[in-house]
């Protein structure tokens, strides 16, 4: 398990096929290349739930150069 010492923003499929905004707080290994579970709190109301790989987009990582644009 990986707990980010600063959340991170992300967007998280919300079943709808759109993405909504939210952050998140730690990522734990599930396998050797994909379905890690991501845990998230969403921007809208709190909500702490969990989501695998394919489902989460990094929105903004300064450090990576990722910027949403």
């Amino acid at each position: 398990m990986l707990e980010f010492k600063k959340p991170l923003p992300v967007m998280v499929e919300d079943g709808n096929g759109s993405y909504e905004k939210g952050y998140a707080i730690y990522v734990s290994n599930s396998g050797t290349f994909e379905n890690d579970v991501w845990c998230v709190t969403l921007c809208r109301d709190g909500i702490v739930q969990h989501y695998l790989s394919k489902q989460i987009r990094i929105e903004q990582n300064n450090t990576f150069n990722i910027i949403k644009k």
